[in-house]
């Protein structure tokens, strides 16, 4: 579907992008990660071909940006552009015919969306009476209205309570069984790793990491423990075992520099914290991008090779 090949983009002096290659797929969620001023909204741009690339190619079914093009692909950016003192159905009906979507149908489509959305009482209600979490189910509805091939989600969890963001995962998990090529860009590594099938990490304009989620968690090993516990583990990064370790309230997920360090810690844990949960698995998705951002030492970026 979508091709994006050694793109460069330089603003004066700072190289915003430099030479990033990703790709992504009919009926398959790619994750497009990285810390605050990656590179990643450039990318999106560039795109969206709101701004050109200095280098390389991007294509859509080997073809480049057309007009065409800019109606099968649906947006939603991280900043809300909604018409503050518009009315909800209003707004949906505005951007649908922009799209092309003739009056009615744009309005069949839009109830059926505000519908599950749970927004069906709120058609009539200016935007700016919405809560944050409601204009956002309002932009994502305008961003798939279309019926588009290519959605570009920035922060689509943004704002959303637990049940919401529930009803949002299940729509992505839907619009990828319809066949739709989309790329996720999120800060909530939780929601990357459970719905995307491949993932581009990018830091400081390059690409750092990419492949299946599958494949960058077994590129880590399996030297990985996860501790639920009560007590101070603020010791845990000094042990001699430990590589990294990533502390939370009452949680740990902590990188072994060996196996044989298990047991030796199992019983050091158990000395000084009172451990409800003890196990050892493949590093979590937050972890790895923990480590390769923050340059943690001993960690090194790497490609599968995953196309």
């Amino acid at each position: 579907m979508l091709n994006v090949t050694r793109v460069r983009k330089t603003f004066a002096s700072v190289t915003a992008v430099d030479d990033v290659s990703l790709n992504v797929r009919r009926g398959e969620i790619l994750g497009l990660l990285g810390p605050n001023g990656a590179g990643k909204t450039t990318i999106i741009r560039m795109i969206l071909n709101i701004i050109p690339c200095d280098a390389g190619t991007i294509s859509f079914d080997g073809r480049e940006f057309s007009e065409d093009t800019r109606d099968i692909i649906g947006y939603l950016p991280e900043e809300r552009g909604l018409y503050r003192k518009s009315k909800v159905l209003n707004t949906i009906l505005y951007f649908a015919r922009l799209k092309g979507i003739e009056a009615d149908d744009a309005k069949r489509r839009g109830y059926k969306w505000l519908e599950r959305f749970d927004l069906l009482t709120s058609f009539e209600r200016r935007i700016d009476e919405l809560s944050k979490g409601n204009q956002q189910k309002v932009q994502f509805i305008i961003s798939v209205l279309h019926d588009p091939q290519l959605v570009i989600l920035d922060e689509p969890f943004s704002g959303l309570d637990p049940v919401n963001q529930v009803v949002l995962k299940d729509t992505l998990m839907e619009l990828k069984q319809q066949g739709k090529a989309i790329i996720l860009s999120t800060h909530q590594m939780d929601q990357a790793e459970k719905l995307c099938d491949r993932i581009c990490l990018i830091d400081r304009g390059k690409v750092v990491l990419d492949g299946s989620i599958s494949g960058v968690r077994n590129r880590y090993g399996r030297n990985t423990l996860h501790i639920e516990f009560s007590g101070d583990a603020s010791f845990i990064p000094g042990l001699p075992w430990v590589k990294t370790a990533h502390l939370y309230e009452n949680s740990a997920e902590i990188e072994l520099n060996d196996h044989e360090g298990v047991s030796t810690i199992l019983r050091e844990l158990a000395g000084r914290l009172e451990v409800t949960k003890f196990e050892t698995s493949f590093p979590s998705l937050n972890a790895i991008f923990l480590n390769l951002v923050s340059g943690a030492p001993g960690t090194n970026a790497g490609k599968e090779g995953a196309g």
